[in-house]
């Protein structure tokens, strides 16, 4: 069957809320990805901040075909082992207290929504409660990670949302400290802004959010879905910062292409809700947490946030020489192996030539910014053929 064939079958069947390109991804291995037609590409996409250990990893593989061959699925009824065993691993290098999986990032903030809100239940505080998220954020795309989505192009359509919910200015602390109240039970924020734009918290901004959260007795929620899991160079970004939250989202790498997710929390937050409280069908089944399991120990055993300071200051320094060559590079941003290129046009036409003349996979944040998260188990080589294939794109596209 060649590629018009699957396209067309798609278009029948499923629910077109994307607008996707005309590529029919086949199979994938290491950092490359290849089509029906047997075309390879370079990805720097990661599947969205995904693939962290790449492609078709044997140790990975093997670890969910033994799974398969066990138990897949019991329900939260019952224990399982390799819920028992990711949740060990996934508190020990985060310092959290308590775990919940979930099946993606979206649910992971519905969970953390609900502790905030629970947490200021049990403090007696009246229902009128505030929580404070950011412009320009992006959290997910249920009700709940709309309302605290600082986007109006993704709320509109969907209002009303939650209530309650006040945004201030990333990284512009006066503009926290005008909204906090008597009323403000949380601050939710991501510790570098992905979609918004490729932002890193200012470390002034971080350590202040925390310091008025702490004066208020509202918790500090971290959402580290795209930049958590090595990414930054550290293993979650805000140890980059020394700024530990109440309670943390994190998806994407964690099941590496197995869709989990989970928030943790810790001191105050870790026991806000009770049996009874929360729950889900899938979230956590054996097959998930074993993949989230050993992509733990993969992560361990190959030196990934090491690995991601190496290859993430390389990438740092080729982004910078193209930014420096074209005018029309307007400013770099960025941290590890979470990097953006802000263009003075939008990007769609340099993502769409890379992807079907140069056979490179880049993703955009927003209209106008090259969004950098490749699988974090690239070398220094990939980041010079992306390069590469980046400038002809560039050159193609902009006069």
């Amino acid at each position: 069957m060649d590629k018009k064939q699957y396209i067309d079958r798609a278009e029948q069947v499923l629910y077109k809320t994307y607008n996707r390109f005309p590529v029919v991804f086949d199979h994938g291995e290491g950092v490359k990805l290849y089509d029906t037609d047997g075309q390879e590409y370079l990805d720097f996409g990661a599947g969205i901040a995904v693939m962290g250990l790449g492609y078709s990893n044997e140790t990975f593989k093997n670890a969910l075909k033994d799974q398969v061959d066990k138990l897949c699925h019991i329900s939260n009824l019952f224990y399982n082992e390799p819920a028992i065993e990711a949740g060990e691993k996934l508190l020990k290098v985060s310092g959290m207290e308590k775990v919940f999986f979930t099946n993606s990032g979206t649910e992971a903030i519905e969970g953390a929504l609900k502790i905030a809100k629970r947490y200021a239940y049990n403090k007696g505080m009246a229902p009128d409660y505030e929580i404070i998220a950011m412009h320009h954020s992006f959290h997910g795309r249920s009700l709940g990670a709309l309302s605290v989505t600082g986007n109006d192009h993704y709320q509109d359509p969907f209002k009303p949302l939650i209530p309650n919910i006040k945004f201030a200015d990333f990284n512009d602390l006066e503009s926290v400290k005008a909204l906090f109240s008597d009323k403000t039970c949380a601050v939710l924020m991501e510790t570098i802004q992905g979609e918004g734009g490729i932002y890193p918290a200012y470390p002034e901004f971080i350590e202040g959010v925390r310091k008025l959260c702490d004066e208020h007795d509202a918790l500090l929620m971290l959402d580290e879905i795209q930049c958590g899991m090595g990414r930054s160079g550290e293993m979650f970004a805000w140890q980059v910062y020394g700024v530990k939250p109440d309670v943390m989202t994190v998806a994407k790498a964690l099941g590496n292409g197995v869709p989990i997710g989970a928030f943790l929390a810790c001191g105050k937050a870790a026991t806000a809700m009770v049996p009874g409280d929360h729950g889900t069908t899938y979230g956590g089944n054996p097959f998930v947490c074993r993949a989230a399991s050993t992509v733990l120990d993969l992560f361990e055993e190959m030196q990934i946030p090491e690995r991601v300071q190496s290859t993430g200051a390389y990438l740092w320094e080729k982004l910078e020489e193209l930014k420096e060559k074209y005018s029309c590079i307007k400013a770099h941003r960025g941290l590890g192996l979470i990097q953006g290129l802000e263009f003075d046009t939008a990007v769609g036409p340099i993502v769409t030539d890379a992807l079907l003349n140069q056979h490179l996979v880049l993703i955009s944040a927003g209209a106008n910014i090259l969004r950098f998260v490749p699988p974090l188990v690239i070398e220094k080589s990939d980041v010079d053929e992306m390069a590469v294939r980046l400038e002809r794109a560039i050159q193609a596209v902009v006069k």
